[in-house]
């Protein structure tokens, strides 16, 4: 007896004491994060610190706790300071636990963890994400912390873009006259301005006998409908025609405006809705501030048709989830600028977004994330999506419902819906998802429908890390039961599409970034090499995979698409690695994705190699097209880089059949070496043929929010568009360099008018507005005064002398300010809002 009242006062002392170290409130605590060198050692590693603050009145214990956090980079393990050790657990999550040189922390004091990151830092994206407490009392519970706070790099940091820089860079923009402006973009490929206007009344009637644009005449009546105020008074409004023409294939139209009325004929639904797209864009951007008694319209004849076939923007809503009205949101001005496929990213190691209705662990498990180790139940934090459900950036999906909505608003606007399932890499959260759906059948004593559909083996004792750091993230392809879950989830697709009444022409089953090792030590593998003698090794299981995959599809009437590896086949060169087309699918339809074409690491003319060999070959360059990558290198512009730097002027600039002509910079933002282009493959007219189009791409690693998203987005969209439906312009082919810069430079003049003056201010307002990236100023010092440009012309520049930040309500620059007090300009879009600050000081040049 007197043992069992021990050990009863040993639970009840010991329970009393982690609830003592529970009695600390982390929300009284501040952590707040910074460089403190960013050549550590004269290395390109940074020293960075996590300093933990104690705002309470309650010490923190020295122990008994630990960090956990996100990062997309790797540590050291021994912080430098001493007190902790930082260890990866899997992904991007990581762990800081202090140990006996850590002190408590009593109230009102700091504590600092040093530690070295393996790259410098350059923009605020770099810095660690979602830091929270885990007590070791409770390893099952997350606590936030009551504030995170990152310090900036110092601005003078070298290699900085700095607002002279970008002072230089627009004083090779002309500001061109509104009425000068082209009033349709894309570019069409006919577009004559004439002689007078039509005035838009609002009982204009709009007419159309034949029935395959009665969708399209309802469309826009409703749009007439966001514009006009139909309780004017007016006298006859005129009349806009929908009318069938032979001969414009199946998106090409004609416009004619004529002061009588205005006339648009095309062959098929989608050239009349694209030909609406236009009449839209002649609408002046005062229309879509409030409703309007008239509307001029400019008198004008067009006669356009898209110059690729595939116009194509990839959203990857697995890494951070973006809601149903968020991406009705892009397909809207998807729509505006004729791009007419939305390839949606679904599933990923930190993610599954859609309802699959066969196999709801895909959901239940998949699309959640809060703090975890064993991932039984849900995933664990990935990109500081914090320890719980309530980040709605970490946890969601779409509902079947949800999806047939996007679907069907989708086909209205004639945009394909491609929905994207990753295999067999970045594959963790349908992994992760089939092992529950196992325990919980084998509980039930299903030992049969538990393996139907599992995608990992507990046996394989493959050791392997991708990209990304996961090392459970391959879906094993020699399981039979891989099979049975790429149908079931066809299957259920196929029902959702049939549904919506949505066209499914394809599937995109990924295939990008299998990392090395994996499946090595598979029984599943050593098993399939008996019985097919062609697979001597995991190499071989690639062509397998996607000979089983696009055998399922073709029975189904589906291609299959997927990233270039897809399309890819392993070999050697002199003894080295390398890949060449392969050729056991160049004649089974497929379609790549290619995105690689990093400047100066040796794959520049890969996707002309795929479109040479045979392959359908869709162009997502992140050299042009991605639009994740920072827009340059400084602290306050957000995305990674590791691609390039990639402002709006990369996507115009690209030339999709020579993009090795306009490449300036390497990824670093440093002049190109030329030589890297010597011995690469150039495009043959044959493999002009078989690039089908251009594709956007928005990794969503450091895109958070609907707001980030529009930030990354928008308006480099416009540009996707421009390049994607216009024919080259001529200083694509001029072969003098100094006649095709000028050439060059007065195209990108008129552009980046166009937006100023004419997109972005409609833009502020159509559908409740975008919140679009406003570019920081340029400002240069000279001779004791600041001068400022902006990109965009037609944009206000603000500006104060006291140091403030400048708001809607700050002075307009008209002229060079004096350098006196701490001066910051800001550009300012229609609505008043404004964009990053540009500071500077008397004595010194600008900073960021």
């Amino acid at each position: 007896m007197r043992h069992i009242l021990t050990f009863l006062l040993a639970t009840f002392v010991t329970v009393n004491s982690f609830a003592a170290k529970l009695l600390f409130d982390v929300k009284n605590i501040t952590l707040s994060w910074e460089v403190v060198d960013n050549n550590y050692k004269n290395k390109q590693e940074a020293l960075t610190a996590l300093i933990i603050t104690n705002n309470g009145t309650e010490t923190l214990p020295a122990t008994g706790w630990k960090i956990y956090f996100n990062s997309s980079r790797n540590f050291t393990a021994d912080a430098v300071s001493g007190n902790a050790k930082i260890l990866p657990i899997n992904g991007d999550l990581y762990s800081i636990t202090p140990n006996q040189s850590f002190k408590a922390i009593k109230p009102g004091e700091s504590a600092r963890i040093e530690y070295v990151c393996e790259a410098i830092v350059v923009n605020f994206t770099d810095a660690i994400e979602g830091p929270y407490f885990v007590w070791d009392a409770t390893p099952g519970k997350g606590y936030l912390p009551g504030d995170f706070i990152i310090k900036p790099l110092d601005p003078k940091y070298p290699g900085l873009v700095t607002p002279e820089v970008i002072y230089n860079q627009n004083k090779t923009i002309t500001d061109i006259p509104t009425d000068q402006l082209q009033k349709i973009i894309p570019t069409p490929i006919s577009y004559q301005e004439t002689s007078g206007s039509f005035t838009l009344l609002p009982n204009v009637n709009v007419i159309s006998t034949d029935a395959r644009f009665a969708q399209e005449k309802a469309k826009l009546n409703m749009e007439l409908a966001k514009v006009l105020d139909k309780s004017s008074s007016v006298q006859s409004g005129g009349s806009i025609t929908l009318g069938y023409a032979p001969g414009f294939g199946t998106e090409g139209y004609e416009l004619s405006v004529k002061p009588s009325g205005i006339q648009i004929n095309a062959s098929a639904a989608a050239g009349m809705f694209y030909g609406i797209q236009s009449l839209k864009s002649l609408m002046p951007p005062s229309a879509w501030q409030q409703k309007q008694a008239s509307i001029t319209i400019p008198c004008l004849e067009v006669k356009d048709s898209p110059r690729f076939g595939y116009r194509a923007v990839m959203l990857d809503v697995a890494r951070n989830f973006q809601s149903k009205q968020q991406v009705m949101k892009l397909i809207n001005l998807m729509g505006l600028y004729k791009l007419n496929t939305l390839h949606l990213h679904l599933t990923d190691d930190e993610g599954w977004r859609i309802e699959i209705p066969s196999l709801p662990e895909l959901t239940s498990v998949g699309s959640k994330r809060g703090h975890t180790l064993d991932s039984k139940s849900f995933l664990p934090p990935s990109h500081g999506s914090g320890p719980d459900f309530s980040n709605t950036a970490g946890t969601g999906y779409y509902t079947k419902a949800d999806y047939i909505e996007i679907l069907k608003y989708a086909s209205d606007r004639h945009i394909t819906v491609l929905p994207e399932i990753e295999t067999p890499g970045h594959a963790r959260a349908s992994i992760k998802a089939m092992e529950a759906r196992y325990r919980r059948l084998m509980a039930a004593g299903d030992k049969a429908g538990a393996s139907r559909y599992l995608l990992s083996d507990a046996k394989d004792k493959s050791d392997y890390r991708s990209v990304q750091y996961w090392n459970d993230n391959v879906i094993d392809v020699s399981l039979p039961s891989t099979y049975n879950y790429v149908e079931r989830v066809i299957d259920d697709l196929i029902a959702i599409y049939k549904e919506a009444g949505a066209p499914l022409p394809a599937i995109h089953f990924g295939g990008d970034e299998v990392p090395a090792h994996v499946w090595e030590k598979s029984p599943a593998y050593e098993a399939l090499k008996k019985t097919h003698p062609e697979i001597k090794n995991t190499g071989d299981l690639w062509y397998y995979f996607y000979g089983r995959v696009n055998d399922i599809l073709k029975k189904k009437n589906i291609k299959l698409a997927g990233w270039e590896e897809m399309a890819l086949r392993k070999t050697t060169v002199d003894g080295h690695p390398t890949y060449l087309p392969n050729p056991q699918f160049v004649n089974e339809d497929m379609r790549v994705d290619v995105w690689n074409n990093v400047l100066g690491d040796g794959q520049e003319d890969l996707a002309y190699k795929l479109a040479n060999g045979g392959y359908k070959t869709v162009l997502t360059c992140v050299t042009n097209l991605y639009f994740d990558m920072a827009n340059y290198k400084s602290w306050d512009e957000p995305g990674y880089y590791w691609g390039a730097y990639l402002g709006i002027d990369k996507f115009f600039s690209f030339i999709p059949f020579d993009y090795f002509k306009n490449a300036d910079v390497d990824k670093n933002g440093q002049p190109i070496n030329r030589q890297i282009f010597v011995g690469k493959q150039r495009l043959t007219d044959y493999g002009k043929e078989n690039i089908i189009g251009l594709q956007g791409a928005l990794w969503s690693e450091t895109v958070k929010t609907a707001e980030r998203m529009d930030y990354m987005i928008f308006p480099k969209l416009i540009a996707l568009g421009e390049r994607a439906w216009a024919k080259d312009p001529a200083w694509t082919t001029e072969l003098d360099p100094a006649k095709a810069k000028d050439m060059y430079n007065a195209d990108w003049s008129k552009f980046v008018n166009i937006l100023g003056k004419r997109e972005l201010p409609r833009l502020a307002y159509e559908g409740g507005g975008y919140n679009f990236r406003i570019p920081k100023p340029g400002v240069m010092l000279q001779d004791g005064k600041y001068y400022a440009n902006v990109q965009f012309p037609g944009m206000v520049i603000r500006y104060t002398t006291n140091g403030s930040e400048p708001t809607a309500d700050s002075p307009v620059y008209n002229g060079p300010v004096n350098a006196t007090g701490t001066v910051r300009f800001r550009v300012f879009d229609a609505k008043g809002r404004g964009g990053n600050v540009a500071s500077g000081t008397e004595n010194n040049n600008p900073v960021l």
